[in-house]
């Protein structure tokens, strides 16, 4: 007979584990940059907020993890925001991270160059434009500060009608937001499911910090955000790259791939172009 609990946590597991990765999956192929930025941001955002709660922590921050503390929870989050443009637009240099990938079996870097996409050119960005886009995404601004007013202080105190930016930078604020705010609580999550279980670690692969479960955790929520946010906010619906337009014309029949490659060649005859 099969164990009721044990085959739900396994599904529990492959739902979580296939779920995050399709998201991953489905970013590289809009573009590397849309796989680096997100997991390399969750990152930094870890390793500020340890250092910020070494050096100043005093207040506890969760009973379930408790070397978490307020200081490094907010010392993180100032220091990923403010880190965030300047690492985004060093990012948004390389050709080979911002392409998507051309074949869906290449995962791993874009074409070697492409037309530049609008979203990573400077261009002037209306500082209200910056702060609805945070105050769409992350609604716990609202409960802060009342609608509009960041964006109202900083033209009359500092005279920002517009900054200097890519909207691949301003999107990068976003997702430092989720990632200091948000995604820590999936780090909060594992640590009450291995607390539940009296363990320390997932495992001991990484001597002092525990199994790539332990480092992962938090890439799990930012996985999901991200996908859904590029989905949503970013790319258009109904629009897709090269390479996940193949992805999907592997999954079809023989007989549909016949018929995908007369189509095609009548729409190479029809538009006068010379086939290779």
């Amino acid at each position: 007979t099969v164990n009721p609990r044990q085959f739900a946590w396994t599904h529990m597991i492959i739902a979580t584990v296939l779920l995050q990765s399709s998201c991953f999956v489905a970013n590289v192929l809009d573009g590397l940059i849309w796989f680096v930025f997100p997991v390399g941001i969750v990152f930094f955002n870890d390793i500020a907020a340890y250092l910020c709660g070494f050096f100043f922590g005093r207040t506890p921050l969760i009973q379930i993890s408790p070397k978490k503390t307020w200081e490094g929870f907010v010392g993180g989050f100032a220091i990923t925001l403010a880190v965030s443009p300047f690492a985004a637009a060093w990012l948004q240099r390389y050709t080979w991270l911002v392409c998507p990938a051309p074949t869906p079996l290449r995962l791993v870097g874009g074409a070697a160059d492409c037309a530049a996409d609008t979203l990573f050119v400077m261009t002037e960005v209306p500082v209200l434009s910056v702060m609805e886009g945070l105050e769409s995404v992350l609604g716990v601004l609202r409960w802060v500060v009342p609608h509009g007013w960041v964006a109202q202080a900083a033209r009359t105190w500092f005279g920002l009608q517009a900054v200097r930016a890519s909207w691949f930078q301003v999107h990068a604020v976003v997702f430092a937001s989720f990632a200091s705010l948000i995604a820590p609580f999936g780090g909060f999550f594992a640590s009450g499911f291995k607390r539940a279980f009296k363990i320390k670690d997932f495992s001991d692969t990484i001597p002092g910090h525990g199994g790539i479960t332990d480092r992962m955790d938090c890439q799990m929520v930012m996985a999901v955000f991200s996908h859904l946010y590029i989905t949503n906010f970013i790319r258009k619906p109904g629009l897709m790259t090269l390479g996940q337009l193949l992805l999907k014309v592997e999954l079809v029949t023989n007989e549909e791939i016949l018929e995908l490659y007369q189509a095609i060649g009548n729409t190479i005859l029809a538009r006068g172009l010379k086939p290779p």
